[in-house]
């Protein structure tokens, strides 16, 4: 992620195991949110035309409440990211403490709990570990612990000794 402090502009890693060229899969219903965003861009640049900067973002800063032209194109102002999830989470009826990266603990929750790998799980949120992983999200997981254990038993065949 590009990152803006003062006039200067940097990569930030986003990945937690600082792998910056690691890939990151996504499904097809978030791949249709950014190509919708990507045509919105479009039209915003085109728009604008000649005063758009452009960073090759995916969700770079538009005319919206914009005082300086010259950032038309850059990194989004943090603040003003927050602002509008904040306008977006009263329009859909979200509790006030829904923050956005709840939702990727919903994920890892949601995985875990369908019973998808924990290594598999892991990688997908870039955790260094699928310890990490279960320590952080699997406290919830004791039922499916308890099946875990009784379908080995049975695999083993000590599921019928009494």
């Amino acid at each position: 992620m590009v990152v803006e402090e003062g006039n200067i502009y940097y990569l930030r890693r986003l990945t937690k195991d600082g792998d910056d060229n690691a890939r990151i899969y996504v499904d097809q219903a978030l791949m249709n949110v950014l190509k919708r965003q990507k045509g919105r861009q479009e039209a915003e640049k085109a728009r604008v035309g000649e005063a758009w900067n452009d960073h090759d973002l995916v969700f770079a800063r538009d005319s919206f409440k914009l005082r300086d032209p010259a950032k038309l194109g850059g990194p989004q102002d943090p603040q003003k990211v927050s602002g509008r999830w904040r306008t977006l989470r009263k329009r859909l009826g979200f509790p006030e403490k829904f923050r956005l990266h709840d939702w990727r603990a919903s994920l890892v929750t949601n995985d875990l709990d369908n019973g998808e790998n924990p290594a598999e799980v892991s990688a997908k949120v870039r955790h260094h570990s699928p310890g990490y992983t279960m320590a952080r999200y699997g406290k919830r997981r004791e039922e499916g612990a308890r099946k875990l254990a009784a379908s080995n038993a049975g695999r083993i065949g000590l599921a019928t000794i009494a």
